[in-house]
């Protein structure tokens, strides 16, 4: 059953993943405050790059403005910013977490490949709770509220590099879960693969 939720989970976020990742940190989204405060009436209150996740829910047209949960004006996207810092800060919690997870499920798995069966258990469980968690991670960063600006920058930088690395661990995710049962060396490299993938995610971000 997790194999399957993974897979519908992943076919969501692969799409936005590939198209561009978060401009902005919850350091620099303070700024769009300042610029908020500086608008003038003709300031435009939705970035024209979204994610694909983003538009739908938060777009001019999206899901939440239809219902009327979140108009579009200048004092909702201020609660939408704050939302949106809260978010990308969880994202990093969650996301150390998620890793610190790994690494203690790659030690089971360890053991378990050098014949400790009694571990079996303890690791298909903490696998489902690393795949939720790494899920839950990404979600937040790929559903939180749009920016005020999100301009397209010019050669390679770490953001660049963290989405070219989340493209990589979330194939690599993705073939740990579907091989857990099919083949025990191939789902090893995948979960060694998602590992080092994410974790270089995290390393780049502070660069």
């Amino acid at each position: 059953m997790i194999r399957y939720f993974v897979l519908a989970a992943a076919l969501v976020l692969l799409m936005p993943i590939r198209s561009f990742a978060q401009e902005d940190t919850p350091e620099t989204s303070e700024d769009l405050f300042s610029l908020m405060e500086e608008s003038s009436d003709s300031q435009e209150l939705l970035p024209e790059r979204m994610l694909l996740s983003q538009r739908i829910f938060w777009g001019e047209k999206g899901l939440f403005r239809k219902v009327g949960w979140a108009p579009l004006d200048m004092e909702q996207r201020e609660k939408e910013l704050r939302l949106r810092r809260t978010m990308l800060t969880a994202h990093q919690f969650v996301g150390y977490a998620t890793l610190a997870g790994m690494l203690a499920q790659g030690i089971i798995g360890g053991k378990l490949y050098n014949g400790d069966n009694s571990l079996y258990e303890t690791h298909k469980t903490l696998g489902n709770v690393v795949t939720a968690m790494y899920f839950t991670d990404a979600g937040l960063s790929l559903f939180a509220p749009p920016p005020l600006v999100n301009k397209k920058v010019k050669g390679w930088s770490s953001m660049k590099a963290h989405k070219a690395l989340a493209t990589i661990h979330l194939s690599a995710m993705i073939a740990t879960q579907m091989l857990a049962e099919e083949n025990k060396k191939a789902h090893k490299t995948a979960a060694y693969t998602a590992f080092g993938a994410y974790a270089a995610a995290a390393i780049v971000m502070k660069f």
